[in-house]
C-alpha cells in the first residue's frame, strides 16, 4: 500500500496524453521519467466514446496548444491508446524499474488499470462530482490520489464521501490544483492546499501546471507528500499538454531540488546539531574575569564579563556566577569555572 509520509515526497511524473499517441513515445516517457528520478509515471486511460460526446469544443489552451479547431473528441480519439499498448507499457516500466499509473476515465478503464497493476487510483479533476464514478473507485478499496482543480470545498466534500461511503477511508490523498495550461502564479493559491489538509485531516499534495520548479518545490516545503508535474520529452512537441509540461532536464533539476528540501526539513526538534556543537566551543560567549579575583572574594557583576573563551561556564550562567564566592584566584580574562564544569555547555549543567 502506498504511504504518504514526511521523508519521502512521492514524485508523479505526468506523462499523461504527451505520447502523442504513440506507444514508442509513450515508452521514451518512461525511461526519461526514470532517469529524471520520479517515483511514477503516469498517463491517462479512457475510452473515448465513453466518456465525451462530439458535441464538446476544445478548451482554449488546447487549441492554441494543438493549432488546431477540432472537437474534443476527435482530439482524444487521436490520443487515445489500446488497453494492449498499455499493458505493452507497463511492462516496460517493470523492466526499467519505475512505477507505472493511469487515470481512468471510466468504469471499464479502471477495472483493466487495476488488473494491470496500479498502485493507487487516480482521480483527474474532471472526476470530481462524479457520483457514480466515485463510488466506484471507493469499491475498490485502493489508495486514491483525487485532484481538486475546478472544485471548492462542497464539491470536494461531496465526492470524499461517494469514495468514502463505498468502502476507502484509510488512504486517500488530496492534490490542490489549479486547472489552467500554463497557470500563471497569480492563480496558484497554494495557501489552498493548507486549507484542503485542515477541513479534512488528509495527506495532501500539489499537481502542478505552472512553469518552472519554484512553486512544486515550495509545495514541499509547505507539506506536500505528492508532486505531479507534467512531463513531455520537448515542449515544442504538438499537442494540447507539452507547452505547460517540463523536459527531462528540467525534472530532474526539480526532483533534485525536491530531495534537498525534504533533508533541509529535518524533524522539527529544536537543539544544536553536532556540527553546531562544535563551532558553539569558539563562539558562544563565555563569562570571563573582568580584573584580577581571590579566592573567597564573592563574585559581583563589575567583576566579571562575557567574551568569547577557551575556557569558562557559558553566559547563561551569569546569574548563577553572581553572588558566589570564587573558588581560585582570576586573573584578568580567565574563564569562570564551576565545579569541573568549566568548559562544558552550560545547557547540560545543573
Amino acid at each position: 500500500m502506498i504511504e504518504w509520509n514526511d521523508d519521502h515526497t512521492y514524485i508523479i511524473a505526468e506523462a499523461g496524453v504527451n505520447h502523442n499517441g504513440d506507444v514508442n513515445i509513450a515508452k521514451k516517457l518512461c525511461l526519461a521519467a526514470k532517469e529524471a528520478g520520479a517515483d511514477v509515471v503516469k498517463f491517462q486511460t479512457w475510452i473515448t466514446e465513453s466518456i465525451i460526446t462530439k458535441s464538446v469544443k476544445q478548451a482554449d489552451y488546447q487549441i492554441k496548444n494543438t493549432n488546431n479547431n477540432q472537437n474534443q473528441y476527435d482530439m482524444l480519439k487521436k490520443l487515445e491508446l489500446s488497453f494492449d499498448e498499455f499493458a505493452d507499457i507497463k511492462n516496460y516500466c517493470d523492466k526499467i524499474g519505475i512505477q507505472f499509473a493511469s487515470t481512468a476515465d471510466e468504469p471499464e478503464s479502471l477495472d483493466f488499470l487495476i488488473n494491470l497493476g496500479i498502485p493507487f487510483i487516480k482521480i483527474g479533476s474532471g472526476d470530481i462530482g462524479n457520483i457514480p464514478f466515485l463510488r466506484y473507485v471507493g469499491s475498490q478499496k485502493m489508495p486514491v490520489i483525487m485532484s481538486t482543480g475546478m472544485s471548492n470545498l462542497l464539491d470536494i466534500h461531496l465526492s470524499l464521501q461517494a469514495v468514502m461511503e463505498s468502502g476507502e477511508k484509510n488512504s486517500i490523498a488530496l492534490m490542490h490544483c489549479t486547472t489552467s495550461y500554463p497557470c500563471p502564479f497569480e492563480n496558484v493559491n497554494l495557501k489552498a492546499m493548507e486549507t484542503l489538509k485542515n477541513e479534512f485531516g488528509l495527506p495532501v499534495g500539489y499537481s502542478d501546471h505552472t512553469l518552472g520548479v519554484e512553486v512544486p518545490i515550495a509545495a514541499v516545503a509547505m507539506g506536500a507528500k505528492i508532486i505531479e508535474k507534467h512531463f513531455t520529452l520537448n515542449r515544442k512537441m504538438s499537442g494540447p499538454d507539452h507547452l505547460a509540461s517540463m523536459e527531462p532536464s528540467e525534472f530532474k533539476n526539480m526532483v533534485h531540488k525536491i530531495r534537498n528540501i525534504e533533508q533541509a526539513l529535518g524533524n522539527g526538534i529544536k537543539e544544536p546539531t553536532d556540527a553546531e556543537k562544535e563551532i558553539s566551543k569558539v563562539v558562544l560567549k563565555r563569562i570571563v574575569a573582568k580584573r584580577p579575583i581571590k579566592k573567597g572574594e564573592i563574585i559581583n557583576e563589575s567583576a566579571i564579563c562575557v567574551k568569547r573563551s577557551a575556557i569558562g561556564v557559558l553566559a547563561n550562567k551569569w546569574d548563577v556566577v553572581v553572588g558566589m564566592p570564587a573558588n581560585q584566584n582570576y586573573d584578568v580574562d580567565e574563564g569562570i569555572i564551576i565545579g569541573n564544569c568549566e568548559t562544558r555547555d552550560a545547557r547540560s549543567q545543573t
